[in-house]
């Protein structure tokens, strides 16, 4: 059994699954995608600790599954934006 922990946005969810445990069925198991549907899960930019990740990557004991939001503006242009 693997304790991890799931966050999107303000909520951290908490959970043990059994080893092994790709990062699709973290999500699943958590629960996370009937509280916030909006969640594009073939779409979803996620990563464990900042490191981005595949929904297949395998997960290991006291991981944080990441779930990212959209960029809303291009950091590079914003920069060019404000230098102007």
């Amino acid at each position: 059994m693997l304790t991890i922990e799931v966050v999107y946005q303000q909520t951290l969810l908490t959970l043990t699954v059994p080893a092994p445990c790709t990062a699709e069925q973290a999500i699943q198991a958590s629960g996370i995608l009937q509280q916030h549907p909006e969640i594009d899960l073939p779409k979803q930019v996620m990563g464990v600790f900042g490191e981005k990740i595949t929904l297949d990557t395998l997960l290991k004991e006291n991981d944080r599954l990441e779930l990212y939001l959209p960029l809303l503006h291009d950091p590079k242009q914003a920069r060019k934006q404000r230098a102007k």
